[in-house]
């Protein structure tokens, strides 16, 4: 961004996606959540547009931008009425893949990272497990050394994607905890098939159409190629990638808010009710300015953390503040917006109660609101470690 508005080419980069996104219209998205069925006409379509690449390197095909584009292009789905189904579809390309362009190989970044762009490989990422929750120190997937690479034997959880995926960025421990000097070293990451993983899909509130799993690893064989950078820094990779992640998820959830709160407005202006447009009501329409206040507010920390990123500068305590308030401010969008409907906020039709339900997402994933504050309290404030 320059200054406070979008430079010409992000211009053009919303122009672009938010095109892509008008063949895609609410009845698409309402029977993706009716069914779950995924959406892989619009991937194919992002896809085509080169969009997956948005932050990928010139050098494997990607269009070589930074995080603030990035952004520009995930709210832009997210707003579009796609909301967290259309955007959670794509999410993973555009960051995920971080860790093999900064640490992978010269090799591994030529020939996995094109294939990701394209989408002809689709990809998961498995961190989470279900006796460790946020304390990723913890895990206990363990990776053990054999003849030509490493054996896998453990269990994840809430790893998006896995149905369709035929690869998978995993990180398991390769040292034991007690040998390590800190509990987050002995943690490698590794890029590879996901075929023999048994994966079982979790039953959710919304987001129907893009399934988060349990993930069940016994005996995986993956070879000594597969791991990413060196051995036991896994971890450290990981860091890597959070910030761009909560900018994202920031972006997305106000892009979701802004999609709830125009199908409000227009819901307030064209229903009549005691002679009058309840928009006209101020007990209606408050709510509704108070969500606009609040998505705008948190959007400009959004993409100043974007901004700092892209700039090499320290973007933490922006980048959390960021997820915190967009997806507060998302969520409290999309109650409004459901409440200024009435009895139909409730019914599929007017899809703000799909918004709403996936607005949830944001202020659970990827880390929740209260590991948000702790962090600010400590890194910001100063103040002693709580947990």
């Amino acid at each position: 961004m320059s200054g406070f508005w979008l430079t010409e080419e992000q211009e053009a980069i919303r122009e672009g996606v938010a095109k892509v996104c008008a063949a895609f219209d609410d009845e698409y998205w309402r029977r993706t959540d009716e069914t779950g069925n995924f959406p892989e006409d619009f991937v194919a379509a992002i896809a085509e547009g080169g969009w997956l690449g948005v932050a990928m390197p010139e050098s494997v095909g990607g269009a070589g931008l930074g995080l603030t584009e990035a952004a520009v292009m995930m709210q832009t789905v997210a707003q579009s009425g796609a909301g967290f189904s259309g955007a959670s579809a794509i999410h993973l390309n555009i960051f995920g893949p971080m860790p093999l362009v900064k640490f992978g190989t010269d090799e591994q970044r030529e020939r996995l990272l094109p294939k990701i762009i394209s989408g002809e490989d689709k990809m998961c990422f498995a961190v989470t497990e279900p006796n460790s929750g946020l304390d990723t120190s913890s895990l206990e997937t363990r990776a053990e050394r054999v003849d030509g690479g490493y054996r896998l034997n453990g269990r994840k959880i809430w790893t998006t994607g896995a149905q369709r995926a035929n690869k998978i960025l995993i990180i398991a421990r390769t040292t034991p905890k007690d040998q390590c000097a800190k509990p987050t070293q002995g943690l490698s990451l590794f890029y590879t098939d996901r075929e023999k993983i048994e994966a079982k899909p979790i039953p959710k509130m919304g987001r129907k159409a893009v399934e988060c799993n349990m993930l069940f690893i016994e005996d995986l064989f993956v070879p000594a190629e597969d791991l990413v950078g060196e051995e036991g820094k896994g971890f450290q990779y990981l860091l890597h990638g959070l910030n761009p992640e909560r900018v994202l998820f920031a972006a997305e959830a106000i892009g979701l808010g802004r999609a709830a709160l125009a199908k409000a407005a227009t819901y307030a202006k064209e229903r009549v009710v005691f002679g009058r447009p309840i928009g006209q009501n101020q007990g209606v329409a408050h709510p509704l300015a108070k969500s606009w206040a609040e998505l705008e507010a948190a959007n400009l920390l959004a993409f100043k953390a974007a901004a700092l990123y892209d700039a090499g500068k320290e973007c933490g305590a922006e980048a959390n503040a960021a997820k915190y308030l967009g997806a507060e401010a998302g969520f409290h969008a999309c109650e409004a917006s459901v409440l200024a409907h009435g009895g139909m906020g409730y019914a599929k039709e007017y899809d703000v109660e799909r918004y709403f339900r996936e607005a949830m997402i944001a202020r659970i994933a990827p880390i929740s609101r209260e590991m948000i504050l702790n962090f600010i309290a400590e890194r910001v404030l100063g103040l002693p470690k709580s947990y």
